[in-house]
């Protein structure tokens, strides 16, 4: 009988081909996920595409899309110092009484009527309802902080003003100091809309309720206990 020699039964061993048939097979799975990786992250770009954003300049970019409730500091602070701006300046050309019914269209309904009383007391020797000739008053901002984030879409911002208010025999006018902590959140909708004619006081608003913002309440500059609920 003759013997099988060692180097014979290695040769014929099945062990390395296995080991290469899982190795492939191991290679093979792996491209498979980074394939269906791949896959999948295009459809999520297909279902939240990016949009198409128009800058001042004329230059166009791409953006990714945000949640609702993320508003830029930049827009919260712009949307309150122009919110306050228009609804505190007026003239017997932009009566007081229109002015509000336009600017109040970005403050939320439960928070209306308190704030139309204090933009009323704020001037008592002047009247809401009737405006005198040469009479005009102008809402001049120092500063509007950053925005500080207090809840979810919800904002605080402080504003630092004057209200300058002239009239036919008081050419230099008098100031009134108006500062105040502003607490603004993000809707849904725009709360504007426009009429078929509109103003120029109304294309602002319009504009400005294209930020989907809302000021929901006011206090003073010193209140520590500034909150949601306007009291």
């Amino acid at each position: 009988m003759q013997l099988l020699k060692p180097e014979n039964n290695k040769k014929n061993s099945p062990l390395p081909l296995l080991a290469v048939g899982t190795f492939g097979l191991h290679v093979f799975t792996l491209l498979l996920l980074i394939f269906h990786g791949a896959m999948l992250q295009q459809l999520g770009r297909q279902l939240t595409p990016q949009s198409l954003v128009q800058l001042v300049d004329g230059h166009a970019i791409t953006v990714d899309p945000q949640p609702n409730l993320e508003r830029q500091p930049e827009t919260i602070r712009r949307f309150v110092g122009e919110t306050m701006s228009l609804m505190l300046t007026w003239s017997q050309q932009q009566p007081p009484k229109q002015v509000w019914e336009i600017s109040s269209q970005l403050v939320a309904d439960d928070f209306q009527q308190k704030l139309k009383s204090e933009i009323t007391n704020l001037n008592p020797d002047s009247q809401f309802e009737n405006v005198n000739r040469g009479a005009e008053n102008v809402l001049v901002i120092q500063k509007v902080s950053q925005p500080t984030e207090i809840g979810n879409g919800k904002w605080k911002v402080e504003m630092f003003a004057n209200q300058l208010i002239f009239n036919s025999y008081d050419k230099l006018g008098k100031s009134i100091s108006f500062n105040k902590q502003i607490l603004v959140r993000a809707i849904n909708e725009p709360a504007t809309s426009l009429p078929n004619t509109a103003l120029p006081s109304q294309f602002a608003a319009y504009r400005l309720g294209e930020a989907r913002l809302e000021i929901y309440n006011i206090c003073e500059i010193k209140d520590n206990n500034c909150s949601g609920n306007p009291n």
